[in-house]
């Protein structure tokens, strides 16, 4: 089997930061691909699956009810290694034009109170695992990145002797 994209990226040299992780044709539409890394893999500790539930529901409800994105956005979801998140936006996108709306959407999970959308018994599989302070604060700590992003947290790095 061929190795998968996202398992081609060197996680050894990988910083937190908004990547573009891949780009595919669905028909005539480019999807793009966003990594949204929140922690260094294997050098931080990732984040626990309370606070990436409550992070999921509240950037899920933000990014589809964005007026100028919400009909782009095809998908938001935690990576299984709990070191971030994808985002799936129809259009072919970088990751420089894309900020703006990453920044956006996790300032309103830093700053959010109250009842966390789709929280309950009716609206989802494990309500109970929420983690609204947590996800306030790794919302934070994004945030803080996202406002003084430089350029190799905007690129995946590149290979050995290869320049990003």
């Amino acid at each position: 089997m061929d190795k998968i994209t996202s398992f081609t990226i060197d996680h050894l040299r990988l910083l937190p930061g908004l990547y573009v992780s891949r780009k595919d044709q669905a028909g005539t539409q480019t999807v793009t691909t966003f990594d949204l890394r929140l922690t260094r893999p294997n050098q931080e500790p990732v984040m626990n699956t309370a606070e990436v539930h409550t992070i999921e529901h509240l950037a899920a409800t933000y990014l589809r009810n964005e007026p100028n994105w919400k009909d782009k956005v095809l998908y938001f979801g935690p990576m299984g290694c709990r070191t971030g998140f994808y985002l799936l936006i129809t259009g072919d996108y970088t990751s420089e034009q894309i900020l703006p709306l990453v920044l956006d959407c996790f300032r309103f999970i830093r700053d959010y109170r109250g009842e966390v959308p789709g929280a309950s018994a009716r609206d989802c599989g494990n309500y109970l695992d929420m983690n609204l302070p947590m996800a306030n604060n790794w919302g934070a700590r994004y945030c803080a990145l996202l406002e003084n992003i430089t350029p190799e947290h905007l690129r995946y790095p590149a290979d050995e002797g290869e320049t990003v």
